[in-house]
């Protein structure tokens, strides 16, 4: 794997990333942008600058570089051709998608690349996302039955803690309310991952009235939304914020596992805006933080059971990055990070299969090729 990382005031960024990859040709490069940077010219100098490589790019909440979090850069990852090949395509207007359009065309596209790459046994697909499109689930669900057996994970492009706007960018065109989809096959080993710190508590609450369209709810319990929240925490509703929802997440049972749902934040009518999917007749959990630092670097650790991985490419949940704040556990995870070769981008929400979470780090870890498969 080539990685390399500039600050996004960098005069000539893309040349200091081919600087940093060096002359290995790529069949995929992967940008992670902050939104400080200067998204259009950054995408149409990448553009070509890369030979016959994709490229997909996003704007992020954050970077995860060779430091751990980082802020204010640009981050690359490329995959050499002579261990990927890689098929990339754009999905825009995602309200509109026709699910069985995108399942037949996921299907073909698949197939196109297996008959590609034949001898590469190894796969998974990579999702990026308008973190504010509000259409996560429904396109996770869609492009699952598509893929098949090939394990998916993403995250939802970011815009620092603004909320104001996403960026997305596929082979030189610039999106927004917009996916876009790479599947992989790789002589290198490969492992889909997904992890959190988070336990559920004994209180719970019902969701009572709801926006599911818009990702509002506005009542639990039967009380305004924000006020019964706050209730339960026995805070005041004008201290909630970005802050008080990454310390106290909720959490709904699906199977036999929990998965966050996130809030956003408090719109001006006292209703609960969230990251992910919400309906009324929902069951909440308060959810509590196990010792991140510590759930983290267990985590990575099985990453390594059997050897280590020469990079794990993963998108962390902006919320992981403030609760690590303010359990001044920031550096303690970014050295964990850095250590464990974590390289990537905090997100609005994470996808893995066929779900869209909050709160999580999901990823693929990528192991060296067998030695004979190497040259």
């Amino acid at each position: 794997m080539c990685v390399a990382q500039v600050f996004c005031d960098e005069l000539a960024p893309v040349e200091e990333i081919k600087r940093q990859f060096g002359s290995e040709p790529m069949a995929l490069v992967c940008l992670f942008s902050a939104p400080c940077a200067d998204f259009n010219g950054l995408i149409m100098a990448a553009q070509s600058s890369f030979g016959d490589a994709d490229i997909v790019a996003c704007t992020t909440a954050g970077e995860l570089g060779r430091a751990g979090y980082e802020e204010k850069q640009i981050i690359a990852v490329g995959f050499p051709a002579r261990y990927f090949s890689a098929i990339t395509f754009a999905l825009e207007d995602l309200k509109a998608l026709d699910d069985q359009n995108v399942i037949d065309s996921i299907i073909q596209k698949r197939m196109a690349l297996a008959q590609l790459a034949p001898d590469r046994p190894h796969e998974f697909a990579f999702l990026l996302v308008d973190g504010l499109s509000l259409s996560e689930e429904n396109l996770t669900t869609a492009l699952a039955s598509g893929l098949g057996p090939m394990p998916l994970f993403g995250g939802s492009a970011g815009d620092g803690i603004d909320f104001r706007q996403t960026w997305l960018a596929c082979n030189g065109q610039i999106m927004k309310d917009a996916a876009i989809l790479t599947m992989v096959r790789s002589l290198c080993p490969v492992r889909v991952f997904s992890h959190d710190n988070l336990a559920p508590t004994q209180a719970r609450m019902v969701v009572t009235k709801a926006d599911p369209e818009r990702r509002i709810v506005q009542e639990i319990n039967a009380e305004p939304a924000a006020a019964e929240y706050a209730r339960l925490l026995g805070k005041d509703p004008n201290q909630l914020d970005p802050f008080i929802f990454a310390e106290h997440p909720v959490v709904v049972r699906l199977g036999e596992s929990h998965h966050v749902r996130a809030i956003q934040r408090v719109n001006e009518h006292g209703e609960l805006v969230f990251f992910s999917a919400i309906n009324e007749g929902m069951v909440l959990t308060l959810a509590e933080h196990l010792d991140i630092a510590a759930h983290l670097e267990s985590g990575l650790d099985e990453l390594y059971r059997n050897g280590a991985p020469d990079m794990i490419l993963g998108c962390d949940c902006v919320l992981r990055r403030i609760a690590a704040d303010q359990r001044q556990k920031t550096r303690e995870i970014s050295q964990i990070l850095a250590d464990k070769k974590v390289i990537g981008f905090s997100t609005y929400g994470e996808q893995i299969g066929a779900l869209h979470v909050n709160q999580t780090l999901t990823g693929v870890a990528i192991y060296p090729p067998p030695r004979d498969e190497s040259n």
